[in-house]
C-alpha cells in the first residue's frame, strides 16, 4: 500500500549538511505547526516549540551543545534554523510528548522540501544555568525541560540511503 504520506515517512532521512540559505518564514509556520498538531498525553499539549533563525543564538546554541559533547565541531551541521522542543516536566507524559512533537516537525520539514536532523543534549543544554537564563529570556515556565532539537535547511548533501530494515523489527500476534 502506499499514499503521499507513507511515501513521505519512508524517504525521510537525517540530512548533516545544510546551506546557509534562510528557511521562509511561511515554511518555519507550517512545520511548527505541524509539531502543535501531534499526540499529546491526555491532551494536554505539554510540549513549547521555540524556532531560533537570529544568527548570535544559534552560535550560542552550538558551543553549549558541543562543550556537553566535548567537541569543537557543529553539532547543528550548519542549519540555519533550529527548532527547539521543551515541555512542561509536570505533565506525566512530558517526554513522550516532546518527541512526538519532533516527529510531526522532522516529517513536515521533508513534505516541504527541507532536510532536518534530530539533535540531542537539549535536556542537558537547558537545565544548566546558561540554558535556564535562555529560557526566562523567551519568557518559558521554570517547569519547561528540554527535549531535543531539530537542525532544519535546505540540504547541501544527500540524503543518505535507508538501511534495509531488520527482519524482526515488527511481531504480528493474531
Amino acid at each position: 500500500m502506499e499514499n503521499e504520506i507513507l511515501k513521505c515517512l519512508k524517504s525521510r532521512r537525517s540530512i548533516r549538511g545544510f546551506k546557509d540559505t534562510p528557511v521562509p518564514e511561511e515554511l518555519v509556520k507550517a512545520i511548527t505547526e505541524a509539531g502543535t498538531y501531534a499526540a499529546s498525553g491526555h491532551g494536554k499539549q505539554s510540549a513549547q516549540i521555540v524556532a531560533v533563525s537570529n544568527p548570535e543564538t544559534i552560535a550560542e546554541l552550538r558551543q553549549m551543545n558541543a562543550a556537553i559533547m566535548g567537541f569543537d565541531g557543529d553539532p547543528y551541521y550548519n542549519a540555519p534554523l533550529i527548532l527547539l522542543v521543551f515541555a512542561d516536566s509536570n505533565a506525566a507524559t512530558w517526554i513522550e510528548d516532546g518527541c512526538c512533537v519532533t516527529c510531526n516537525m522532522m516529517i513536515a520539514a521533508h513534505s516541504v522540501g527541507l532536510g532536518s536532523c534530530w539533535i540531542n543534549r537539549e535536556r542537558q543544554m537547558f537545565d544548566s544555568a546558561q540554558g535556564r537564563a535562555l529560557m526566562r529570556k523567551w519568557g518559558m515556565a521554570d517547569s519547561m525541560r528540554g527535549i531535543s532539537a531539530l537542525a532544519i535547511g535546505y540540504p547541501a548533501v544527500p540524503a543518505p540511503e535507508p538501511k534495509p530494515r531488520k527482519a524482526d523489527y515488527c511481531i504480528y500476534v493474531k
